[in-house]
C-alpha cells in the first residue's frame, strides 16, 4: 500500500510484485489497498515509500499505529527518489524502524519512471526490469 498517495512509482512497485516484468508464472500476487481499506488476512502487508524525509514520516507514522499481533509486521520498499543516498533524517527515521518491520527493501533510483506513461512502460526499461527480480527475491528470502 502506497504510504502518500498513488503515484508511478506504487504502481510499478505493484507490478514488480506481482511478475509485470515477465515473470508472471504465478499470476498475480500484490494488490494495492486504498485509504483506510483493511488488510485481508493472511497476507504480507508491504508499504510503499518515497526516499525523502515526508515519506520516511509518513510510514513512521503507520508503523506506530500498526496493529502488532492482528497483523504481521509489514515490509518496507523505499523507492529512491533522485540518485542519491536518502537524506540524513529519513536514513535515521529508517533505522529507528527497522526492528517494527518485517524488512525493508530499496529500489534504486529509476529513471525512466519519470517517462512513463504507464507501469508497463516503465518495466520495459531494462534497469527496471534487473530491479523487479531483484526485489522479489529480496521479498522472498532468497
Amino acid at each position: 500500500m502506497p504510504v502518500h498517495g498513488y503515484d508511478i512509482a506504487s504502481a510499478v512497485v505493484l507490478q514488480m510484485l506481482n511478475g509485470g516484468d515477465g515473470d508472471d508464472r504465478r499470476g498475480p500476487r500484490a494488490r494495492g489497498l486504498g485509504p483506510g481499506e483493511p488488510v485481508p488476512h493472511g497476507v504480507q502487508p508491504v508499504l510503499v515509500t518515497p526516499s525523502t524525509v515526508y515519506g520516511t514520516v509518513q510510514v513512521e507514522a503507520i508503523v506506530r499505529n500498526w496493529p502488532t499481533g492482528t497483523l504481521p509486521a509489514p515490509w518496507l520498499i523505499v523507492v529512491a527518489d533522485v540518485p542519491a543516498r536518502p537524506a540524513v533524517a529519513a536514513r535515521y527515521r529508517l533505522r529507528a524502524l527497522g526492528g517494527r518491520l518485517a524488512g525493508t527493501a530499496y529500489l534504486p533510483y529509476l529513471p525512466a519512471l519519470r517517462s512513463a506513461e504507464r507501469p508497463e512502460d516503465a518495466l520495459a526499461d531494462a534497469a527496471v526490469a534487473r530491479a523487479a527480480v531483484q526485489l522479489r527475491a529480496q521479498l522472498e528470502g532468497k
